[in-house]
């Protein structure tokens, strides 16, 4: 495999409070993919999605972004290769969602401020999340969903090579989830962007992804497509429920029947 165009967690241990979160890691990812992790909570799912924006200082091993480690990278030149967007940020400026999208810009500023090619990709930015009708309000007149969409606008407008979101679909409704999923999905296969996202609703992981990381206790169980990663008996060792996979309309159906025992 070709060194550039690769993010690679290499033997990641990282710890939080005194206490191992993750237990030495090693995934590749390429461009072109989404990819979703996914666990139970306290997996470690976030920890490594952190991890791999270069977020954390591991305790063992590094992450590299085309053959070269991340941790070297001056910030501004970082932000300019990957967006990272947290799972629970706080919005506290004033104003409006086109200034607020414009922020992702700020890596590619130069001294003349913003110009009319950065306004064409923060308008693009703010369209492909659906955003047009909310441009002049305030952000922090916006509800959940509309704050979570205007988050992925201002990753969007950072054109950066990768993309990590960290539960972006929290505060979505079903229809926009969908949506935002689809744009990850194009990001990924038609701008040939690397996706990696971290996920609780297995069914949309299923139908979605690429490949899948199913984490548990900070360790990696498995690293592969939905169809190998997402099995009855997988989910049931890591989540302790008994599961079932049916045919869906709309793609993979996985069924939570108990727990197990």
């Amino acid at each position: 495999m070709s060194l550039e165009q690769t993010l690679r967690a290499d033997g990641l241990a990282i710890s939080l409070g005194g206490r191992q979160v993750l237990g030495g890691i090693t995934a590749d990812f390429v461009r072109g993919e989404l990819v979703a992790i996914v666990g139970p909570n306290g997996a470690g799912k976030s920890t490594l999605l952190n991890g791999l924006a270069g977020l954390l200082k591991p305790d063992n091993g590094a992450v590299l972004l085309d053959g070269a480690p991340i941790a070297t990278l001056p910030g501004r030149q970082r932000a300019r290769r990957l967006a990272v967007l947290a799972q629970t940020p706080e919005i506290a400026w004033d104003v409006d969602v086109r200034a607020f999208v414009g922020l992702g810009r700020t890596p590619h500023l130069g001294a003349f401020g913003t110009s009319a090619e950065d306004r064409t990709i923060i308008d693009s930015a703010i369209a492909s999340a659906g955003l047009e009708a909310f441009a002049e309000r305030p952000v922090t007149r916006l509800s959940g969903g509309e704050r979570a969409r205007a988050l992925i606008a201002r990753a969007l407008a950072g054109e950066t090579d990768w993309l990590l979101a960290d539960e972006p679909l929290t505060g979505l409704d079903p229809g926009h989830a969908l949506d935002a999923l689809a744009l990850f999905r194009r990001l990924a296969h038609d701008q040939g962007k690397g996706v990696i996202i971290t996920l609780h609703d297995l069914n949309l992981a299923a139908r979605f992804a690429d490949r899948v990381l199913v984490l548990s206790n900070g360790d990696l169980v498995i690293d592969g497509s939905p169809e190998i990663a997402l099995t009855p008996e997988i989910l049931s060792r890591v989540y302790g429920v008994v599961v079932r996979r049916h045919a869906g309309e709309g793609g993979p159906l996985i069924e939570v029947v108990a727990r197990v025992g």
